[in-house]
């Protein structure tokens, strides 16, 4: 979790509404934490187990590496077409920063709740022999690429606009996440046997921060809207 301080503190601070609009400030560490839980690796162990149960180590690589090669081909793909969009239509800043604030907001706090409603689920082997066709769906997606995520993604992409340094920065994190995630598919049995329940407080305590976070965003938005 030390890892975001890594990148550089830039914030996407362009706004189409007017010269004297207040900025939004998306600093790579809010990127990083809001895109974590919406692309991180917490909600892939489970399901990665169960699909590669009973599979050889190289056969756990190859799936592994397949869904993070389909995953980042489809972020890329929806990054670039979801920020043409968006810019054809115009959308303001203030107004792109809110749904940001709304994706986060609504994922961190169905996380939360999913994880006091229940334990989470047991690996159980599928009833379908293991195929590589499965790194695709339902691991790549909707597993690691959430509908959500790809809207963040989206969201951030437009925010950097034409500025190269920001739009790398934006790729940087996404590509830092898929390398989590691989890492953890890789060594999930062994992650979930030892702290699989630290994982599950971990994922609590980030949703109620990033809800937080997004509410924060959220009437930050509205402010400069009003303003």
């Amino acid at each position: 979790m030390i890892l975001p301080v890594c990148f550089p503190m830039q914030s996407f601070a362009q706004s189409p509404v007017g010269a004297g609009t207040p900025e939004v400030e998306f600093g790579a560490r809010k990127m990083f934490f809001m895109l974590f839980l919406m692309l991180g690796p917490i909600k892939i162990l489970v399901p990665f187990v169960a699909i590669t149960s009973n599979c050889d180590r190289r056969f756990r690589r190859s799936m592994a590496r397949r869904a993070i090669l389909f995953s980042a081909a489809a972020l890329a793909i929806a990054g670039l077409l979801g920020r043409t969009m968006l810019e054809n239509f115009e959308i303001s800043l203030p107004v792109l920063a809110m749904t940001g604030g709304i994706i986060l907001f609504l994922v961190a706090l169905r996380t939360v709740l999913q994880q006091s409603a229940s334990l989470p689920d047991q690996p159980t082997e599928l009833d379908q022999p293991p195929d590589l066709r499965l790194a695709l769906t339902p691991l790549a997606f909707p597993t690691i690429v959430t509908p959500y995520g790809i809207a963040a993604v989206i969201v951030f992409a437009t925010l950097a606009g034409g500025r190269k340094a920001e739009g790398l920065t934006v790729a940087a994190i996404v590509l830092l996440i898929l390398a989590l995630d691989w890492v953890a598919m890789i060594f999930a049995e062994t992650i979930l046997r030892w702290i699989g329940t630290s994982l599950q407080v971990l994922a609590v305590v980030l949703g109620v921060t990033q809800a937080a976070l997004g509410l924060q965003v959220i009437l930050h938005s509205l402010s400069m809207i009003a303003w």
